[in-house]
């Protein structure tokens, strides 16, 4: 990362800048133009499209730019964009299109949505940092290969928890250590949990119910770590993960996992509530050489066979510009799928579902997301929860079933089911 800094800040003082073009203009979406603008030097963010225009014009507004141009064509745009008039549209595929634009944000969390504008984006050779962890959970790794095919860059963000955790893995194994668990740190976790649950919560942070409320109830964390997994070949231990309620610190973890599981699993992701330092990362690992865990010992870490490291913090749209300078300057992925996918999000019912029910949206009324290891979903025709919106039930199901593909009528003609149903026969082999 801190190479990543100075080569923006060289970047800056070579009078050069990075032309970001930010679809999305929620909660995090806000903080993030925020950010760039009043922050960060060797970014311009030349426009934000959302489906709601006055909503795209006020994340302008919060970061102090009054002045904002609406427009509906790509000249338009990129006319904007070369006299540095910020503009906003409705049409996130303008942003695809324009040729005087560098790399594009989705900060949506849409999944069909997501999808289309990735595609498009790819088509029109465009870079990507991608917080939306829903769509990379789901279709990240076909998306993975329709970009290279492109020679662009599909990756997810520094600050959200799976690039941070990426960060610590890829210093661990820098210094020569095995990674046997990668962990994120819960202050809550409450499968039931549902938007008037959360609603109190969400009004006074100035966020979206559904969305704090795929916190609360699981499904974002399991999205999390299916990314990490996918880009680290590590598995879950057990469906949903192991989750373990530890109060303590995170160093105490190394005495809580049985190593001989880690260990032959070859590592696993997974998550821990109301651990400190809260709300952070960890990654646990050991050393086969006798002569380095007596070092580590001398340095405090302990007599292993575990080592535990960390970050006590993820902050957010604070990095997402590393991000940018990352991708767009040095090449360099965040957090991006190694190949097939290794774990999912599976579909379990919140409540007792009847036949006819229509499964809701992620962090809803009706369903929650768990994580389980690829190879299961495949033999059990486990319904992926990217997949679940909009699905009608065809029998009853208890609260906490897992839904099968054969449980549901799935809506015809989305572009998610499409890029699913590719995925599965791309990876045929991998998956077997």
């Amino acid at each position: 990362m801190q190479i990543a800094s100075a080569a923006l800040e060289k970047y800056a003082a070579e009078g050069k800048r990075i032309r970001v073009g930010m679809v999305g203009a929620g909660f995090m979406a806000r903080g993030i133009a925020n950010q760039i603008i009043n922050s960060v030097h060797g970014i311009e963010l030349v426009a934000i499209s959302n489906r709601t225009l006055a909503k795209a014009a006020d994340a302008y507004h919060y970061a102090n730019i009054e002045e904002v141009v609406t427009i509906d064509g790509v000249k338009a745009l990129e006319d904007a964009i070369d006299n540095h008039r910020p503009a906003v549209t409705d049409n996130p595929h303008l942003l695809c299109e324009a040729d005087n634009i560098d790399l594009l944000l989705d900060i949506t969390g849409a999944l069909e949505f997501g999808a289309h504008l990735t595609l498009k984006a790819i088509e029109c050779g465009k870079n990507m940092v991608s917080m939306n962890a829903e769509l990379d959970g789901t279709v990240g790794p076909l998306l993975k290969v329709y970009a290279e095919r492109a020679g662009v860059m599909f990756s997810g963000s520094d600050g959200d928890q799976p690039g941070v955790e990426m960060n610590v893995y890829r210093f661990v194994k820098g210094l020569g250590l095995q990674p046997l668990l990668c962990g994120n740190i819960k202050g809550l976790q409450d499968p039931y949990r549902n938007p008037t649950t959360q609603k109190s919560f969400a009004e006074k942070w100035g966020q979206n119910p559904s969305m704090v409320t795929s916190f609360a109830d699981g499904t974002k964390i399991s999205f999390e770590q299916a990314l990490v997994a996918n880009a680290t070949g590590m598995r879950v231990a057990k469906r949903g993960m192991l989750g373990y309620h530890h109060d303590g610190h995170i160093d105490e973890l190394t005495k809580k996992y049985d190593f001989d599981m880690l260990k032959e699993k070859g590592g696993i992701v997974d998550y821990v509530v109301g651990s400190k330092p809260s709300p952070g990362v960890f990654v646990l690992a050991t050393h086969d050489d006798p002569k380095q865990r007596h070092y580590l010992n001398l340095y405090k870490l302990g007599e292993g066979p575990l080592y535990s490291f960390y970050q006590p913090y993820h902050l957010c749209h604070f990095e997402v510009p590393l991000s940018i300078a990352r991708v767009a300057l040095l090449e360099d992925y965040v957090i991006t799928p190694l190949g097939a996918p290794v774990v999912e999000v599976v579909t379990t019912a919140k409540i007792d579902l009847k036949a006819g029910d229509e499964l809701d949206y992620l962090g809803g009324y009706t369903m929650y997301g768990e994580a389980e290891n690829s190879e299961v979903v495949q033999r059990e025709r486990l319904l992926p929860i990217g997949l679940a919106e909009g699905c009608r039930v065809r029998r009853d199901l208890p609260k906490d079933a897992h839904l099968t593909l054969d449980d549901v009528e799935i809506p015809a003609g989305r572009l998610i089911d499409k890029l699913y149903a590719e995925q599965q026969a791309h990876f045929a082999k991998a998956l077997a």
